[in-house]
């Protein structure tokens, strides 16, 4: 495996730390889980996307773990940190290198990278607090994944052609 160069490792510690503001100052709790809404999946999907799969993985993971330890969601620290790392090295899998990009690539990474999202903590909440929890909470993770997409698509590609990386 390829050792991180300076500039991955500088953009895994700015994603990282937006992803855990992103993720504490917007968070809408749910009480069916315990769990809550926020927009920290849309900086999730931007590290993914302008920075690829690496940086996408460790900053996404890494940030959004760091918000629930933070903010007292101590049991999904773990799950948020599988679910959110692997989500975002699926995007910046999928996206591909800057010089293939197409709109139609950025869109099928986000809708990977929702898919694991919204079945990653389906799976999780069903052997936390059952499967009609679970299913009280997939509405809701869903719309999170929609709204990352909104936010996320349009500002990578927008940083993407402005930066000179990857």
């Amino acid at each position: 495996m390829a050792s991180l160069n300076t500039r991955q490792i500088a953009a895994i510690g700015v994603m990282g730390a937006l992803t855990t503001i992103a993720t504490m100052m917007f968070a809408f709790p749910i009480p069916a889980t315990s769990g809550y809404f926020n927009f920290g999946d849309a900086i999730v999907q931007i590290s993914a996307l302008v920075f690829g799969p690496i940086v996408g993985a460790v900053a996404g993971g890494l940030g959004s773990g760091l918000a629930d330890l933070l903010g007292g969601w101590y049991n999904w620290v773990l799950p948020t940190t599988v679910i959110k790392g692997i989500e975002g090295y699926v995007v910046g899998t999928l996206a591909g290198k800057k010089e293939e990009r197409t709109l139609q690539k950025t869109i099928i990474a986000w809708a990977g990278g929702s898919v694991v999202l919204v079945v990653g903590y389906f799976l999780v909440q069903i052997f936390m607090y059952g499967f009609a929890a679970a299913l009280v909470e997939a509405p809701f993770n869903a719309v999170q994944a929609i709204v990352a997409g909104l936010i996320g698509i349009p500002i990578s590609t927008a940083l993407k052609d402005r930066l000179d990386i990857i």
